[in-house]
């Protein structure tokens, strides 16, 4: 009787609604995250009445919980102490369900706490199904809950309670209890991620802004610029739908509109708003050049391009867009002037209070913006992100990740690259983390200051832009960093000892692909190793493909809920390739030779098309860059080869150090060890490395810059 009133009450306050059911299984220990102190009462009031709660001393200092858990069969233990489970394995062997929060303490980050080894362990010795619960919601319980600071709380907050199909966890193999203690928890800790994620509402991502509005207030500080625009959520909304009715009088439902704009807060108004009228935005990459910019209007079929007249004037961008080819160019200071009065009473009036019935509904398999892969290795492609793509991204990344509302993110990466559009743009949105946006990575005085100055905690950034930003940057800029992500390139050992040497940050390697919207893999303060790029995001699986010739790894293929729905190729514009490999269709190849650890860890050993062939063997040309910044660190270097009759293929080093010969070279080979191969035939000093706008090395210019300096006279 108690127990249905219970649930009565939490279904009148919190709207609770309770999904799946538990698994039959003669033993069952059934794992929840662990939200707020109503999370024991919330399982109490559906889950089976026999059912035994292993409750952690700490959550007994709630005053209610003590009331509370005086109707149920518990057993108070800590869980630091795995002997102190022995009691509860005999329980789980008896048949009863035991219900335990994993974390053992109610979440202060509102991502996962740490896992304690004693519930996994217990799980691997009794042979126990599995059986992983998700409360969504409860964080936000005003009074129940330990988030504070700048966390949105409500009194009587939307509850979800989601029960997963059950899951095998087996004694891991470890030498000794203790490593085999560790490996259960880190193999429940994923079972608990993949939980998460499985939770998460299928909607697009115009659906999940709207939520996010409805869930932080339209009050809420959200976005800057160097501009000195500032939005609210409220004031993102409406601009968002300002610019979306604008733009939708001359253009049609799912047409790939152009965007040429830095960023800024008017071009992620922009974005939303053509996401809110169904159209598909092509994010340009402004500093492609004429040939590339005309490669991916042609491959999108982009008929509309959206810019900025100040934007073209201060980025000198004028002469290129005049010879763009079968374009209406449309600037936003002419575009505003367009806004009539029905425009503002239909804003006002109606799409400000009902912004879901104005706005046109996107399914979360639509493709929601295209991106341009960098053309580091050739020809630029459209790649097309669907919103289930890039949402999944943010929650795998929110999921693993220890970011919050109270934090604040610079985000300085251009929105036409993948990490930028994503981790700069959108995730703030949907997180309700606070961003400032500034329009270049490349200034690189300005940058540190600029994060010191607004008060930022987290930064993503390229690991050449940390390395120019550490040159300049005073030791006090990075102050209140908490979190510094680093990724589209290796991290170097040089920089990742600046950062921890001279600002006390240590900088976490991540790894991805535009491809896959785009991370793949990343360090977290929970899981960390140094030289490798992390642990795989949860529902993400890989293999290996061996590669003839290379005995270490092998070529990386990734399968997951953020891959991309396909390329469009200028050889067939508009077009679907979708992702396929050996290993069947879903599955994409990054071009990336890469190894796992025993602990999941993902080390990558180069491109497999950054090798040469040298007198019959295999080089890696990353190696060979590294040899370089071991002989002259300060200095930018980069490996190209040319054909040779003798040996295959030649290596030669481009190098901005005019100081750099091949002596240095092989002292720098002798100390780090490196085969003699692995030296560069040629040396080449160039007085600048060309970068492309997301601060990789562009290797098909530096390629035609050496074949011209090489070519006979």
């Amino acid at each position: 009787m108690l127990q249905a009133f219970i649930r009565f009450l939490f279904r009148l306050l919190y709207r609770v609604r309770v999904r799946g059911s538990l698994p039959a299984a003669p033993k069952t220990l059934v794992v929840a995250n662990h939200q707020s102190f109503l999370d024991a009462a919330l399982l109490w009031a559906w889950l089976p009445r026999n059912a035994l709660y292993v409750v952690h001393t700490q959550v007994l200092d709630e005053p209610l919980f003590r009331l509370l858990i005086r109707f149920a069969d518990h057993v108070v233990i800590d869980t630091t102490r795995p002997m102190a489970m022995k009691q509860v394995a005999a329980m789980i062997d008896t048949g009863r369900p035991v219900v335990i929060f994993p974390e053992g303490r109610v979440t202060v980050t509102s991502a996962m706490m740490k896992i304690y080894d004693g519930p996994a362990f217990l799980a691997a010795r009794t042979g126990a199904m599995v059986a992983p619960i998700t409360i969504d919601g409860a964080i936000h319980a005003r009074g129940f809950t330990r988030m504070k600071r700048d966390f949105p709380l409500k009194w009587f907050p939307r509850i979800t309670v989601t029960l997963h199909p059950g899951a095998e966890l087996p004694m891991p193999e470890a030498p000794n209890a203790k490593l085999r203690r560790r490996k259960a928890s880190e193999e429940l800790r994923r079972i608990l991620q993949r939980a998460l994620l499985a939770a998460r509402p299928a909607r697009s991502l115009h659906d999940a802004f709207l939520d996010a509005v409805d869930l932080h207030g339209r009050g809420r500080d959200l976005v800057a610029d160097a501009g000195g625009t500032n939005f609210t959520y409220g004031g993102l909304l409406r601009a968002s739908l300002a610019l979306g009715r604008l733009v939708s009088k001359f253009t049609r439902e799912g047409e790939v509109v152009g965007v040429l704009l830095p960023n800024a807060s008017a071009t992620l108004g922009l974005f939303l708003g053509l996401l809110g009228t169904r159209r598909v935005p092509a994010m340009l990459n402004f500093t492609a050049g004429v040939d590339g910019l005309n490669s991916a209007i042609r491959a999108a079929e982009v008929k509309t391009i959206l810019t900025s007249r100040a934007f073209l004037e201060r980025a000198s961008l004028q002469p290129t867009v005049d010879r763009l080819e079968g374009v209406r160019i449309v600037l936003l200071e002419d575009l505003r002037a367009t806004l009539t009065l029905a425009d503002k009473l239909w804003l006002i009036f109606y799409a400000l209070r009902f912004p879901r019935a104005a706005t046109l509904r996107s399914r979360p398999e639509d493709p929601a913006t295209v991106l341009f892969t960098s053309g580091s290795e050739g020809k630029p492609k459209g790649v097309v992100l669907a919103h289930r793509s890039i949402l999944a991204n943010i929650e795998q990344v929110l999921t693993i990740v220890d970011v919050s509302p109270a934090d604040k993110i610079l985000s300085a990466m251009p929105v036409f690259h993948s990490f930028g559009l994503t981790a700069g743009f959108l995730l703030p949105v949907i997180g309700g983390l606070r961003v400032f946006l500034y329009p270049t990575p490349l200034h690189y005085s300005i940058v540190p200051e600029l994060f010191y100055d607004r008060d930022c905690t987290v930064m993503f950034a390229t690991p050449t832009f940390l390395k120019n930003y550490a040159r300049r940057a005073h030791p006090y800029d990075f102050r209140r960093v908490r979190l510094l992500l680093a990724g589209a390139e290796k991290l170097t050992d040089d920089v990742r000892l600046t950062y921890f040497e001279k600002y006390g940050v240590r900088v976490l390697e991540g790894y991805g692909a535009t491809e896959c919207a785009p991370v793949i893999a990343v360090n977290t303060a929970m899981k960390y190793k140094a030289g490798s790029v992390g642990e795989l995001l949860p529902d993400i699986e890989a293999r290996l493909e061996p590669v003839p010739g290379i005995d270490r790894g092998g070529l990386l293929h990734v399968r997951g809920p953020n891959v991309m729905l396909g390329y469009w190729k200028e050889s067939a514009p508009r077009t679907l390739e979708p992702p396929a490999s050996q290993f069947g269709p879903g599955w994409y190849s990054t071009g990336d030779l890469a190894e796992f650890d025993e602990d999941g860890f993902l080390t990558l050993l180069g491109r497999v098309k950054r090798f040469a062939k040298v007198a019959g063997e295999m080089v890696s040309l990353e190696v060979v860059e590294k040899l370089a910044e071991a002989a002259s660190p300060a200095a930018l270097h980069a490996a190209v080869t040319r054909p040779d009759e003798r040996r295959g293929e030649m290596i030669i080093i481009c190098t901005q150090d005019p100081a750099l010969d091949r002596a240095r070279l092989q002292e720098a080979a002798r100390q780090l060890g490196a085969p003699e191969l692995a030296i560069p035939r040629r040396v080449v000093h160039i007085a600048k490395i060309p970068l492309l706008g997301n601060g990789k090395k562009d290797y098909p210019r530096l390629q035609s810059m050496v074949e011209e300096l090489l070519a006979p006279k």
